[in-house]
C-alpha cells in the first residue's frame, strides 16, 4: 500500500478546515453569551484546565520522552505559550465584555494581515507592493468596524474598549506566529501543545487568582456555565487545533488560510440567530475590505510560494 493511499481521506481535511472557524466563531458567540455570568479570567483558565486534563493522557508520554528538550527550549515555549494560550485568550475574553461578536470575529479575521506586518518589522520578510496594498485595506477595515461608520468615533477616541482589547489580542497572536518562527521549538505536535497549553495555564494562574480574589470573586458552576466551559476547552480548544494543523499538513498553510474568512461569516449568522446582534452598514463595509486585504495579502504569498 503507497504512502498516498494511506493518509486519511482529503475530504477529511478540508471538513476539518471548516469547521474550525465555525469553532473559533462559536468561542467568540458563546463568550459573548456568558461573559455576564463567567468573568474573562476564570474563563480563560478554566478553559485551558479542562483541554490540559483531557490531553494529559494522550500528551504526557511524549513529554516525558522530551523532557530533555522541553528543558532545554522552556523559555521559548514560555514565550510561545505567554502571547498564544495566555494573552490572547484572556484579552478576547476581556474584549467580549464591550464589544460584540461580530466584531470580535472581524477584527479576529486579521490574524494573517498582522503576522505579515510583524513579520516585515521583526523579521525584515520582503513586502511586495500589493501585499502592501493588502496590509492597508485591512487596516481601513479594521478601522471602518472599530470606528462603527463614523470618523468622530476615532478622532474623539471613543472607541469601544473591547474593539481595542481586540486589536490587542491578534497584535499577541502576531508576535506568538513570529516566535514561532524565530525559535522553532523541535516537538511533535502533540507534545508541543500539550507543553505549551501546560505553561499558559501557569502564566495565567497568579492573574486568575488575583481576580478571584480581589474583582470578580468567580463564578458558580451550574447547569448554565459547565456546558461553555466544555465547549470552550473542547470545539475551539483541542479540536481546533487539531483539525488546523491537520488541515496545513494536508493542503498547505497557503490554502489553509483561506478558510479564515469563513470565521466572521459564521460569526455575524451565530451572534444574530443566538445574540440578537445585527450587522450594520459599517460591519460589512469594514467586512469587504478585511475579506479583499486578506485576499491579496495571502494569494500573494501563495503566488509567491508557487512560482518561486
Amino acid at each position: 500500500m503507497s504512502s498516498e493511499t494511506s493518509k486519511p481521506p482529503l475530504w477529511l481535511a478540508y471538513t476539518g478546515l471548516v469547521l474550525t472557524p465555525l469553532f473559533w466563531a462559536g468561542n467568540a458567540v458563546v463568550a459573548k453569551g456568558v461573559v455576564g455570568e463567567i468573568p474573562p479570567l476564570s474563563m480563560s483558565f478554566w478553559r485551558w484546565v479542562i483541554a490540559l486534563v483531557i490531553l494529559l493522557p494522550f500528551g504526557l508520554p511524549g513529554v516525558w520522552r522530551q523532557r530533555r528538550l522541553i528543558r532545554q527550549h522552556w523559555l521559548s515555549i514560555l514565550a510561545l505559550a505567554t502571547f498564544s494560550v495566555a494573552a490572547f485568550n484572556s484579552l478576547l475574553y476581556f474584549a467580549a465584555v464591550t464589544t460584540t461578536a461580530t466584531n470580535i470575529a472581524l477584527i479576529n479575521a486579521t490574524i494573517p494581515i498582522m503576522v505579515a506586518l510583524l513579520a516585515w518589522i521583526l523579521l525584515g520578510d520582503r513586502t511586495r507592493p500589493i501585499q502592501a496594498l493588502g496590509i492597508a485595506l485591512a487596516v481601513l477595515g479594521i478601522l471602518a468596524v472599530v470606528a462603527r461608520g463614523d470618523l468622530a468615533v476615532l478622532t474623539g477616541l471613543q472607541a469601544q474598549p473591547g474593539d481595542l482589547i481586540m486589536v490587542l489580542a491578534v497584535f499577541s497572536w502576531g508576535l506568538f506566529s513570529v516566535l514561532l518562527r524565530r525559535q522553532a521549538v523541535p516537538l511533535p505536535p502533540l507534545t508541543f501543545l500539550t507543553v505549551q497549553i501546560a505553561f499558559g495555564t501557569v502564566v495565567i494562574l497568579p492573574f486568575f487568582l488575583v481576580d478571584l480574589l480581589f474583582f470578580s470573586g468567580g463564578f458558580e458552576l451550574n447547569r448554565s456555565t459547565a456546558p461553555p466551559m466544555m465547549y470552550f476547552a473542547i470545539f475551539p480548544g483541542i479540536l481546533a487545533y487539531g483539525f488546523w494543523n491537520h488541515g496545513v499538513h494536508r493542503i498547505g498553510p497557503a490554502k489553509a488560510a483561506i478558510f479564515m474568512y469563513l470565521t466572521p461569516v459564521f460569526a455575524s449568522v451565530l451572534a444574530g440567530i443566538f445574540l440578537g446582534e445585527r450587522l450594520g452598514l459599517f460591519h460589512i463595509v469594514g467586512g469587504l475590505l478585511i475579506l479583499a486585504g486578506l485576499f491579496l495579502a495571502t494569494r500573494t504569498t501563495e503566488l509567491r510560494r508557487k512560482y518561486r
